[in-house]
């Protein structure tokens, strides 16, 4: 029986039903003022917030009928209600995901920069949360830590995980400070432009008395990356929670995701993702990646992978390779997966899906560490969820279905 079979059968398929998405025009942000107007006849209203072109006022609107209640936090955050899930986490395998969940707003045109771009649509993004979102839609359990802000896209962000079957009531919302946002392209060049609106956001926010400790430590996996480690409180509380989770048997998973321009500079980032590398299990980077950490050192040579990225208690190491696939380390053994090529629409959120791929295999099977077998099939499984993704436009909404994954690999293999 292959891992696919396995997985099948372990996690049968559901229906999922995917957030919706949003289509809006403007030409260049200037400020978000907000909004409410609300019927009291029909207590149906519209709230959202303005934004200012060169020469017209383009608004976000979103009818809502919304009854939220939560408690105050530390930090001036809410708890999410306690009715908010689906279903409850399977322990056995529960994947703990922890960090950023944003808008992404994703050019509706392919190829163009962020300047050129005719309009934006608007996706839940971040990736912790996209990891999330995978394993849950692949059949798998996972939840979510993390902060939004007490607004209308926070609040549709955490709807977005129940909607997915995610556990989220390791979320807060904050109300001094408002849900991130992204606006992501894929230039013509094949360049990825990013303009960030976190000055602070709510994800900043999150203090180490807000985390939900019982979650934690219900982890099989705990899976962080390194956008937390950039500002205070934040950063302590991402400390703290990788402690709770190392404690309590968790297998750390690591994923840098190098975002530039949000540290302070290139040294800071450099130092910041180094700091907790000798604390995971299992690492995934890119190729741009290993470039940027070890100072210029060639992403192709095992060499400089196992010398300068591979540390005595990382069980494994995988470098991705974009559309070619990837490759892995371990002490035992070494290789390459080749991906599957696709027709490229948008690749946000394209590594987010390989990661939950593999994950939900790890979660399924922990002996993938020490069997080179069904760690090739598990990475070609990963490989297939990340190209799937990138056939749609933004990170959550293209993610797949274990199906879908199971027939592309099907059609692969037959090819």
């Amino acid at each position: 029986m292959n891992l696919s079979t396995y997985l099948l059968k372990k996690n049968p398929i559901q229906d999922w039903r995917r957030p919706r998405s949003y289509s809006i025009r403007f030409c260049f942000l200037l400020r978000l003022p907000s909004f409410k107007y609300r019927d009291k006849k029909t207590s149906t209203g519209f709230s959202g917030h303005c934004f200012a072109p060169s020469n017209s006022i383009s608004v976000i609107l979103r009818k809502e009928k919304r009854k939220m209640a939560g408690n105050l936090t530390t930090g001036g955050g809410k708890d999410l209600p306690g009715d908010m899930n689906r279903k409850s986490a399977n322990t056995d395998s529960l994947v703990v995901c922890f960090g950023e969940f944003l808008i992404d707003f994703v050019p509706t045109v392919g190829g163009v920069s962020l300047a050129e771009a005719p309009a934006f649509q608007k996706a839940p993004g971040g990736a912790p949360a996209n990891v999330a979102v995978c394993v849950s839609r692949l059949g798998g359990s996972s939840a979510f830590i993390g902060k939004v802000g007490d607004d209308e896209f926070g609040h549709m962000l955490a709807n977005i995980l129940k909607e997915n079957y995610v556990d989220n009531t390791g979320m807060r919302f904050d109300q001094s400070a408002r849900t991130a946002l992204a606006f992501v392209t894929l230039r013509a060049d094949g360049e990825r432009e990013f303009l960030f609106f976190r000055h602070p956001s709510a994800d900043m926010h999150l203090h180490e008395s807000e985390l939900d400790i019982n979650l934690i430590n219900k982890a099989k996996i705990f899976h962080y990356g390194s956008i937390s480690l950039i500002e205070e409180p934040c950063k302590s509380a991402q400390l703290a929670a990788m402690n709770i989770a190392k404690k309590s048997g968790s297998i750390l998973s690591y994923d840098p995701n190098l975002r530039l321009p949000l540290w302070p500079s290139a040294e800071a980032a450099r130092e910041g993702i180094m700091s907790i590398w000798e604390q995971a299990d299992l690492i995934k980077v890119s190729e741009d990646e290993i470039t940027f950490l070890t100072e210029g050192g060639d992403p192709c040579d095992d060499n400089v992978v196992m010398n300068k990225l591979f540390h005595p208690n990382l069980k494994l190491l995988i470098v991705t390779e974009g559309s070619a696939g990837c490759r892995y380390y371990t002490k035992a053994f070494k290789g390459r997966v080749p991906g599957i090529k696709v027709k490229a629409v948008d690749t946000t959120g394209a590594g987010d899906a390989f990661v939950g791929g593999l994950l939900s295999s790890l979660a399924s099977y922990l002996n993938l560490f020490q069997d080179e077998k069904g760690l090739r099939e598990a990475l070609a499984f990963a490989n297939a969820c990340g190209a799937l993704t990138v056939t749609g436009r933004g990170a959550i909404p293209a993610l797949p279905t274990k199906q879908a994954v199971v027939d592309a690999l099907t059609k692969y293999n037959a090819s």
